[in-house]
This record gives structure tokens, sequence and C-alpha cells, in this order.
């Protein structure tokens, strides 16, 4: 039986570690949180995805190993994070470096590793494969070395890693038909072979840029719909009749560890980013336009209290890695405190504040409250995620609960009709 290592069984390293065992090969899933160890060992995984839950459950019983320590194996994935340096806008490569050096230290002649993590262009071939032959080895010649991105969306994961398409490319032909191998008898979509590792990393940045680019725009006719005063939603049904024409729906910006961060790794090694770097100006600034639009309507936000609804990055799921409703909440806190700042001689009391609380149904966040405590009192609601749930919010019982009537809907979740009848000043975006 052919033995895989899967090194980093986050999110992206459970799921295909179960994959992979559920699909009959012999998998230890290794990573150096005792506590992600044991929890997963023990049948409960750190997901509140229930079909995933289930997935690993399958896994564990079908041979699936979590390990604190690595072991030896023919092949070796490894789905380690890269998280961006915010200052420099780089790709932080130290998880990767420190997986290839413990790749290092266990490989084999006749092995493979293939490299899931999301990474700039050239990484498997100029920064990992040197990494992996300080044993002695050369990649190419006694082990094979692939790039296989992931492409899944969370909330769906178990889904798509099975019927999304998958792109391969290795370090030479022999790499990438070692790594099209493993996959194959798993991977319902088509599996795509790039003409080199370098390919498939940048092709699976591209996707993802693309999005944002797009997002962005939304945004940016959003922006521009409100300046002249009519409403982007039917803007952009409008638009949309074209058959040629799909523009996207307007947002608070982008969040989850894919849009706001895979663009920057296209210009690591270029300095031909003008369009892209726009785009992420563009999505990283709606925190502070919602701030203006509530702003507008309030006068201020200080001493205001606004209840934020939704910190997922996306609708109906847990994950709140750069969550736009969190960055939204940030700006209103600086907004609040620049103008304590203009405001300090004549502030009596220094009570100048502004209350945000936060809530969502999904994420577990001791920073959260219930939603019906957010909206107790509050001046204004600002809906962030497209969660289901905010789909069937009813006003006249929002109403009963909140002190002001003034409703941001960023994620056009909500009739603005029905809220406007309620009594509600409705902002879409």
């Amino acid at each position: 039986m052919t033995t895989v290592c899967v090194h980093g069984i986050g999110y992206i390293g459970l799921a295909t570690a179960a994959l992979l065992a559920n699909g009959g090969y012999d998998v230890v899933g290794y990573d150096p949180d005792e506590k992600l160890v044991e929890r997963t060992r023990d049948g409960n995984p750190r997901t509140t995805e229930a079909d995933l839950r289930e997935f690993v459950c399958d896994a564990l019983d079908a041979g699936f190993e979590p390990k604190t320590e690595p072991v030896q194996a023919d092949i070796h994935i490894v789905c380690v994070p890269t998280p961006l340096d915010d200052e420099t806008k780089r790709a932080n490569l130290d998880y990767v470096e420190s997986s290839g050096r413990t790749v290092a230290n266990l490989l084999r002649e006749g092995d493979t590793v293939i490299l899931e993590s999301t990474v700039p262009p050239g990484t498997t071939e100029t920064f990992l494969a040197p990494i992996l032959e300080s044993s002695g080895l050369v990649a190419g010649a006694d082990f094979h070395l692939a790039h296989c991105p992931e492409t899944v969306l969370p909330g769906n994961i178990v889904h798509e890693l099975v019927h999304n398409d998958r792109i391969v490319g290795g370090i030479d032909d022999a790499s990438t038909d070692a790594a099209i191998a493993l996959y194959e008898p798993l991977v319902e979509g088509t599996i795509h072979r790039a003409p080199d590792a370098t390919t498939a990393e940048f092709a699976k940045l591209a996707q993802n840029a693309y999005r944002d680019v797009n997002v962005a725009f939304a945004n940016e006719v959003a922006r521009l719909a409100h300046d002249y005063d009519i409403s982007a939603r039917s803007t952009v049904e409008l638009a949309n009749s074209h058959p040629r024409v799909n523009v996207l729906q307007p947002g608070p910006g982008v969040g989850g560890h894919c849009l706001p961060i895979d663009p920057y790794f296209l210009g690591h090694e270029s300095d031909d980013l003008d369009l892209i770097l726009a785009a992420r100006r563009v999505n990283d600034s709606m925190a502070d336009y919602l701030v203006d639009r509530l702003e507008e309507e309030l006068g201020s936000v200080t001493d205001a209290r606004i209840a934020v609804l939704g910190v997922a990055y996306k609708g109906n799921v847990d994950d709140a890695r750069h969550s736009p409703g969190y960055h939204f909440a940030d700006r209103l806190v600086t907004r609040a405190r620049l103008a304590e700042g203009s405001a300090a001689e004549a502030a009596t009391d220094g009570g100048l504040h502004v209350d945000v609380r936060l809530s969502d149904p999904h994420v577990d966040d001791e920073r959260l409250v219930s939603l019906e405590d957010a909206l107790r009192d509050a001046d204004a609601m600002v809906v962030t995620a497209d969660h289901d749930e905010y789909r069937h919010l009813d006003p006249d019982s929002v109403s009963s609960l909140m002190a002001g009537r003034v409703v941001v809907d960023s994620k056009s979740v909500l009739d603005p009709s029905e809220w406007a009848a309620a009594g509600f000043t409705y902002l879409g975006l």
C-alpha cells in the first residue's frame, strides 16, 4: 500500500489527508500542535462543517493516523500556511521552509514530495527543492517534486476536493506523472497538466487575483452609483442582462486566506503589478467607505452604538480570517478615536467613544455577543456577511430592540422596501 505523510493538518491538510485515507492510501497526518492532533485522533476535528467532520471520522476508521511526529513515506504532501507579511506584502515562507527541512530528514530515493500550499511563483523549484536536497538527494533525479495547489471553497470542501479540477506541475515530467498518479484515482474533476511547477503556482494565483479584481470592479461600480444617487443592485442586474457581461455583487471587501493575500504573491519577482494592486486598494478601502456611508446618516460614529452582523468572511461558514466584518469594526473604532482626538479640547467628560457589538451565528469567538445583545439599543445595524439567518430577519422584531432606525446592508441580503416600510433608513451597496 502506498504510504502518505501529510505535513500540516489544518483545514486543507486535514481534508486532504481524509480524502487520501478514504481512497485507500495509508496516511499519517503530521502536525506539531498536540491539541489539534489529539482532537482529530478523538474524532473531534476543529471544524463546524458536518460533512467534513464525518469525512474525517470515516478516514480515522479507514486507518488515518494523526501524529505529532513525522514519518517516512512514499509521498510527502506539504499543506502549511503561507501568511502575508503586512509590511512588505511578501509571502512568509517560514512554514514551507520548516516543513521542507522535516521532509529532508526523512526523504528516501524514489519518494515524491508535493507542495499544496499557495506560494509565489518559483517557490517549488527555487526555494523548496534546495532545502529538500540538503538530504543529499537530487530533485528530479533521486526524488520527484511537484506543485498541486488546492482550490476549494470553505463550507463545501468535501465535495470540491473530489469534483474540482486540479492543476499539477512538476519540476520534470516524471514528477508531474508521479503526482497525477496520486490524485487521479480520487478526483472526478479534470487533472490539468501544467508545463512546470512554476506555471502551476502562477495559475492558482491568477485564479484568485482574477476574482479579487472582479470584486473590486463591482465595488467601484457601487461607489459610483451612490455618487449618482442610483441603485447599484439595479445597475448590476441591468448590466448583466447583456450576454457577455457578468458583474459581481459589491460587498464590504474580501476575506479568507486567499483573495486578500494571493494577488500580492504574483509580484514577488516582478514590478508589473498595476491593475491587481489597484483592485487590492479598492477592496481594502471598502470598510472605510462603509464608515463614510454610516457617518453620512448618523453625522458621526462617535458615541454611537453599532451592531455588526457577520464576522465570517463569507456566508454560512465559520472562517473569520481577514474578515471584512472585523476590519469594518476596527475602522469604526479608529474613526471614533480620530474624532476624539480632534474634539479633545471640546470634550468635558472624556467619554467620546464608539460601542461596537459583533455577532455571528457561525463563528466561535469570545468577542461576539448574541444577535439580541448586539441589536439592543443600537443606533445602526450593519450586515457584513450573507448568512442565511440574516436573510430572514424580521424588521419589526429588530425595530423593537434598536434605538435607531438605520440599517447598512453591505451584502444585499435584505429587502430594501420591506425595511423602509418598517421605518428604517436602508443603505445598500
